[in-house]
């Protein structure tokens, strides 16, 4: 079997509208041939390519450099990759970031209004808020490493440290806070570690508040 014939098994492999990553293939062609990675990335790109360039595989689509994906012909048109998946794979993958924002405050029912822009925290964004247009997000660095333990307490504090900005409309909201909390089983103890550490006295404040709630269920 040739490297261009494994490639192309590789992809004919993959679902319409998957991210196919030449770095997947690349490491799949080492592995059967016993090539070392510079080798094998070189040749997955240039068979990849070939592939393309030779309709040999008729629905293979180019999305960027290092990405692939197979669409599927409609009535209206050609599907496009699965950007949702490109977006986790990018940003979110192995705990490495959570959605934040108005939209995520939306999710939470803390407000009527769904904003369009999609905000991002995540490990591999850049120094500053930045927006990807490929993937039409937002993308913000984390105040701390995100990582599998701290997530859900950053993203809800994020929440918190939104309610003075934004369009806040939800009848008991320090409510839903605290059943968010509760659902998700975090320890208000470590929620205050977080948010004193790297929040402002206002998100303490809101924290509090939303611990009141259980006060006032007793």
């Amino acid at each position: 079997m040739t490297y261009m014939d494994f490639v192309k098994q590789i992809i004919l492999s993959k679902q319409e509208g998957e991210p196919i990553y030449i770095e997947d293939i690349a490491n799949e062609l080492s592995k059967q041939f016993n090539l070392d990675l510079k080798k094998s990335s070189a040749a997955a790109s240039v068979a990849t390519k070939r592939i393309l360039e030779k309709n040999e595989i008729p629905n293979l689509r180019f999305f960027q450099k290092g990405i692939y994906y197979r669409c599927t012909k409609t009535p209206f048109g050609e599907t496009d990759i699965d950007k949702q998946r490109l977006i986790s794979d990018k940003y979110l993958a192995y705990h490495s970031g959570y959605e934040s924002g108005d939209r995520f405050l939306y999710l939470l029912g803390l407000t009527s209004q769904l904003p369009n822009a999609v905000y991002l925290v995540s490990n591999y964004a850049r120094d500053c808020t930045r927006y990807d247009e490929k993937l039409e997000v937002y993308t913000c660095p984390p105040k701390t490493e995100v990582n599998e333990d701290n997530k859900l307490y950053l993203q809800i504090l994020d929440a918190l440290s939104m309610f003075d900005k934004s369009p806040i409309d939800a009848e008991r909201p320090y409510k839903i806070i605290d059943d968010y909390i509760r659902e998700n089983h975090l320890q208000y103890d470590k929620l205050l570690y977080y948010a004193d550490r790297f929040y402002s006295k206002k998100t303490v404040l809101h924290l509090a508040h939303s611990a009141g709630q259980r006060e006032s269920l007793l």
